[in-house]
């Protein structure tokens, strides 16, 4: 069930707070205050949807009550009561944050009206800016992570630009987060309560394109039965976000060019051009500038968009963000599976240091998303090597060459498996005199004891089939070589 709207009465007669406290009893939960100082005690002490205030409270100004109980509730909704029922108390209430204004002597059941509309106006602010502190933290510069000095400077970008109109251009490679950085200017700028529309221009062919970006008039062509608003049309008030616009045709960007000069746009088969107060915040994973030199794309428009320039670092330019990355996806996926994953060990760490990662910050959330998706619920809480993608860890050998958690010796490969031959616990030490067979025997089964006796990761991680596996553990326990039944 739930929790009754609050009301906070303000009045100096006892005797009304009582009746009013009796009245409303049954569908608020009723605080009163019978002296400006208590009332506002009230209000920094705890929250309420409306405040009932009475405008004559002895010697006290009223107004001025209002005024600091506004300061100290900037969500909740005032209602003024007062037996002085005028035109200009009423005016002066308006000017001073009461929308409500009701008379002497009270009608209950009016009272319950006004209370209940005034309530729920309270709790769609507050709602309001819950959303707002939600998008700040999911799109503006917390939701980005990274405290490397490329990243920093793009925060410091975000920051500046977010409060402009200008057109963006961001740049960078695939899975670098380019649409993240377009929502935090959109969501934590002075167009946040304004629409957001992002269309892909390489995933659209170029007359379905068209239409979709300046929309068309019924009978513009075959199929067109009704008319159809464009994205500029919808993001009015906004911001459109246009990815991958290096892809886009060379049609279409003169008339991209003639919507920024002009900020109208008519549609196909109209006439009629329809002004739009739109940001256009542009991206691509190519490098424009070569593009423009190559005629591939227009000059002017590049300038156009490229107002406010921001450039996002590849992964491997930043391989001091992936601890922090890594530790935001663990505890992302650990609540949206269930799981409880609390770290990585070194090993895996070292793996996840050493990635070349083509697919940047996209591949290491997907990487991490599996990883925490597969985990044994019944193991430790660590992602440990084993965890990670046979693949992605075979793709990425480096770790096993650099001194650190993994240690500094060689490859072992039966397989290409992700153990050391020197190193802490663990490890596959050579000795002098070692035979191929013991180096071999050692790698089954030290990757056998950290893979926690899984026998066909085991298998894949050496590179050798299951029967091969078995037969060699068959031979180990008939030689009594470390395997025990």
């Amino acid at each position: 069930m739930s929790r009754r709207p609050s009301v906070l009465v303000v009045d100096d007669e006892e005797a009304i707070l009582a009746s009013l406290r009796f009245a409303l009893e049954d569908q608020f939960e009723v605080v009163s205050a019978s002296s400006p100082e208590h009332a506002v005690a009230v209000a920094q002490s705890q929250g309420f949807h409306v405040c009932l205030l009475d405008l004559r409270l002895g010697s006290a100004d009223g107004m001025d009550l209002l005024s600091r109980l506004r300061q100290e509730q900037p969500d909740a909704t005032f209602v003024v009561m007062t037996a002085y029922g005028s035109i200009r108390s009423a005016v002066d209430c308006m000017k001073g944050g009461a929308p409500d204004y009701i008379t002497k002597p009270l009608d209950v059941e009016e009272l319950k009206a006004v209370l209940s509309h005034a309530a729920e106006n309270a709790t769609l602010r507050r709602t309001v800016r819950r959303l707002d502190r939600e998008l700040e933290v999911r799109y503006g510069p917390g939701g980005l992570i990274g405290r490397s000095p490329g990243m920093r400077q793009v925060f410091s970008l975000i920051e500046k630009a977010r409060w402009i109109d200008s057109n963006v251009l961001i740049l960078g490679e695939s899975g670098t987060g380019k649409e993240l950085v377009a929502k935090a200017l959109h969501y934590t700028g002075k167009r946040k309560h304004g629409p957001f529309e992002a269309i892909n221009c390489s995933a659209i062919p170029y007359p379905l394109l068209e239409s979709e970006l300046f929309g068309h008039e019924r009978g513009a062509f075959t199929g067109a039965v009704r008319r159809k608003p464009g994205r500029f049309e919808a993001a009015d008030g906004g911001t459109l976000f246009l990815d991958e616009i290096g892809d886009m045709d060379p049609g279409i960007q003169a008339k991209m060019l003639r919507v920024i000069q002009d900020r109208s746009v008519t549609p196909l088969g109209g006439t009629s051009p329809r002004k739009v107060d739109v940001r256009i915040v542009a991206a691509s994973n190519k490098d424009l500038r070569a593009q423009v030199e190559k005629g591939e794309f227009r000059e002017d428009l590049f300038y156009r968009l490229n107002v406010v320039g921001i450039e996002l670092p590849p992964l491997r330019e930043r391989r001091e963000d992936i601890p922090l990355l890594v530790q935001h996806f663990l505890h992302l996926y650990s609540q949206r599976f269930g799981k409880a994953a609390t770290g990585v060990s070194p090993e895996a760490m070292s793996v996840l240091m050493a990635a070349e990662y083509r697919g940047n910050v996209r591949e290491l959330e997907n990487v991490i998303e599996r990883a925490v998706a597969l985990l044994d619920p019944e193991s430790e809480p660590i992602v440990q090597v084993t965890d990670l993608p046979i693949d992605f860890v075979r793709a990425n050998p480096e770790h096993v060459s650099r001194k650190g958690p993994v240690g500094d010796g060689i490859r072992t490969r039966m397989g290409s498996g992700p153990w050391s031959t020197t190193g802490e616990s663990g490890s596959l030490p050579f000795k002098w005199g070692d035979t191929l067979e013991d180096l071999e025997r050692r790698a089954i089964l030290e990757t056998l004891r950290r893979t926690r006796g899984k026998r066909q990761l085991t298998a894949k991680l050496l590179g050798i089939s299951e029967r091969c596996l078995r037969n060699k553990l068959r031979e180990y326990r008939a030689a009594n070589q470390g395997l025990q039944e």
